[in-house]
Order: C-alpha cells, then structure tokens, then sequence
C-alpha cells in the first residue's frame, strides 16, 4: 500500500489547501447512468441504500438545479499522500477540529483527504490544521 502511514510524520506535513469554491452535499435517487456526470462533475459520489450521494461544487448543483442540497462548505485537502491504512489521521483531525467548535466532514481519496468544513470556519479549519503541522494536537 502506497502512502504514509506514521501519525506525527503525516501530522507534520499536512499542508492543508483550501479551495475557494463553495460546496453542497446532495442526493438523488436517478441511476447513476442517467446523470450528466461530465457537467455535474462531482468530487464524490457515494452509493447508499436511500440513494447517491453527491458532492459538487454549489454553482454546478444551482446549475443542474439539484434540489434540497446541504451543508454548504468549504473543501480543505491535505497535500500529503496518506496510506488509506493510516491509522488515526482522521481521529485527530475531527478532534483538533471539534475542540474549535468546526463540524467536520471527511472524504479519503487514494491519494488524498479532504476535509468540508461550513463556509464561514474555512479559514479557522486551515489554523487548526496548521496547529496540528506544528504539533499541538489538543
């Protein structure tokens, strides 16, 4: 498996982007074949038993009218490859995160986590995270 896998080093180099767009969870129950995946574009689609699950960008879901979205957000990702056998990544961030008062939401890629946090905590998420890089993990 690919990937960094000690906690402090993956603390360390966290280096956490934030990107500027706003984001939307959604859902809907059409097939997946039956979405227009090259303009919604999402970064995520995840299936569940009461329907998809999608994450996109807020213009694209006022775009393609996506009705009933939520937790508008900002996407943080983390620049370092972490092995998705890490073990507690994810554990501290929700802590460091949950102790500034910042719900969290938590996306691992092959490659990389992202981190939505509400659009107005973007900014105080990227200071903690870089509290974190810098090793206070209370």
């Amino acid at each position: 498996m690919s990937g960094e896998r000690d906690l402090p080093t993956l603390l360390r180099t966290l280096e956490p982007v934030l990107h500027p767009e706003t984001y939307v969870f959604s859902t809907t129950k059409q097939p997946l074949s039956s979405l227009p995946l090259a303009t919604l574009n999402p970064d995520l689609i995840f299936r569940e038993a009461e329907g998809l699950t999608l994450i996109t960008t807020k213009s694209v879901a006022d775009a393609h009218h996506l009705e009933g979205y939520t937790f508008p957000s900002k996407k943080i990702s983390l620049k370092v490859h972490s092995s998705l056998e890490a073990v507690g990544l994810m554990a501290v961030i929700s802590r460091k995160l949950a102790a500034k008062g910042i719900s969290s939401n938590v996306v691992s890629g092959y490659f990389h986590d992202h981190v939505f946090v509400p659009e107005d905590r973007g900014e105080s998420a990227i200071e903690a995270l870089g509290e974190l890089s810098k090793g206070d993990i209370n």
